[in-house]
C-alpha cells in the first residue's frame, strides 16, 4: 500500500533530498511551499518537470494546519521548515519564534485533532546545545544560546509533550551541521566555496567573513535525510543526534577549500565583525552512538567529499 507523506521545508536542502528518498520508496508525496513573486522551487525542479513527481500546496506555518493535513490525511509528516538562519535570528527573533517555536506546535495541534496515528518528525537542531562542551548526545544539557537555538528547543520539548502526552508517533531528530551542493548562498560553508570558485575564475577579488574559530561537526544532506527517515521508521518514537563525530573549525574548512583549487586563502579572506553573532556558540561535535546502535545508522560522505561535490556544482555554475 502506498504511504502518503507531507514534507514541511521541501524546496530546502533537507527537503530535497528527503522528497527523492520518499519518491524511490514509492511514496505520495506532497509539500508545503511559501506563495512569492519570485520562484524558489530550483531544488526541486527536477522533481516537477518534465513529469509532476511531488504535490505542491501554497502555505507557511504562520497559521493553522488543520485544513492542509484534514485534506490530505497523510500517513507520515516530516517537519523540516524553519527560519533557518542563526545569525539572522537575532535580527528577526520574533519570526523565528513563530516560524521554528510555534509553527511545530500548529502541526502537532492539527494531527491531535484529525489523526493520533500520524507520525510525525520535528528537525531539531545541534544549536540547541549552545554552550553545552562536546560531545553532545541525546542526555547532554541544552544551553541554547540565540533565537534559533530558543526556538528549535521549543519545538523539541513540544514534541516530546504530544508524544508522551497525546500518545503519538513524535520524534525529534537533533541534526548537526550538514552541508551540500544544495546549501543556501548566505550559510558560511557555501559562501566560503563559492567565494573561492569565482576568485580562481578571476571573477571575484576577496571573501570576507566574520569568526573562524567555531567548530563544528559538517555532514552531507543526503545522508542525514537517510536518518530522518531511519527514526521515523523505527519501532516506537524516540529522539536522535546525528552526526559524523568529526570536527573542523570554520577555518579548517576554509582551508581544505583553498587547498582543493590551489590558492592561499590568506591572500584572499577579510575579516569584518559585523558577521559575529553577539554570542557564538563555540563548539559543536556529536555523539551518535545512539542512532549507530538502535538503527544502524553510519555517514558515508566525508567533508573532503562534501567539498569536492560543492566544488563541482559551483564551477558549473559559474562557468
Amino acid at each position: 500500500m502506498t504511504k502518503t507523506a507531507i514534507i514541511y521545508g521541501i524546496t530546502g536542502q533537507d527537503g530535497s533530498y528527503l522528497a527523492e528518498l520518499l519518491l524511490s520508496k514509492n511514496y505520495e508525496v506532497h509539500g508545503l511551499v511559501r506563495r512569492s513573486s519570485s520562484i524558489h522551487t530550483k531544488r526541486i525542479d527536477h522533481l516537477l518537470h518534465p513529469v509532476e513527481k511531488i504535490n505542491l500546496h501554497y502555505g507557511d506555518l504562520s497559521t493553522s494546519q488543520h485544513g492542509l493535513i484534514s485534506r490530505i490525511q497523510p500517513d507520515e509528516i516530516y517537519n523540516l521548515a524553519a527560519m533557518s538562519h542563526v545569525r539572522v535570528s537575532f535580527d528577526v527573533p520574533e519570526y523565528t519564534i513563530d516560524t521554528n517555536a510555534i509553527g511545530p506546535l500548529r502541526i502537532l495541534e492539527a494531527i491531535k485533532d484529525i489523526n493520533t496515528k500520524i507520525k510525525y518528525y520535528n528537525a531539531a537542531s545541534s544549536e540547541m546545545f549552545g554552550m553545552s562542551p562536546p560531545p553532545q548526545n541525546e542526555n547532554t544539557t541544552f544551553q541554547p544560546c540565540s533565537p534559533y537555538g530558543i526556538a528549535k528547543l521549543s519545538a523539541y520539548w513540544t514534541t516530546k509533550l504530544y508524544r508522551d502526552g497525546y500518545n503519538l508517533f513524535a520524534c525529534n531528530g537533533i541534526l548537526f551541521n550538514h552541508e551540500s551542493e544544495r546549501r543556501g548562498e548566505t550559510f558560511v560553508t557555501k559562501k566560503i566555496v563559492r567565494a573561492a570558485v569565482r576568485i580562481k575564475l578571476g571573477k571575484q577579488h576577496s571573501l570576507t567573513l566574520g569568526n573562524l574559530d567555531a567548530r563544528r561537526d559538517w555532514g552531507h544532506s543526503k545522508d542525514y535525510c537517510q536518518a530522518i527517515y531511519a527514526i521515523m521508521q523505527h519501532n516506537e518514537p524516540d529522539d536522535f543526534v546525528v552526526a559524523t563525530e568529526y570536527q573542523y573549525s570554520v577555518k579548517d574548512f576554509l582551508i581544505k577549500v583553498f587547498k582543493a583549487l590551489y590558492l592561499n586563502w590568506e591572500d584572499y579572506v577579510v575579516y569584518d565583525d559585523k558577521y559575529k553573532r553577539p554570542k557564538e556558540v563555540p563548539s559543536l561535535l556529536g555523539d551518535a552512538t545512539k542512532i549507530k546502535t538502535v538503527l544502524g545508522w553510519n555517514p558515508g560522505i566525508n567533508i573532503d567529499m562534501i567539498i569536492s561535490e560543492m566544488i563541482g556544482s559551483i564551477t558549473i555554475e559559474e562557468e
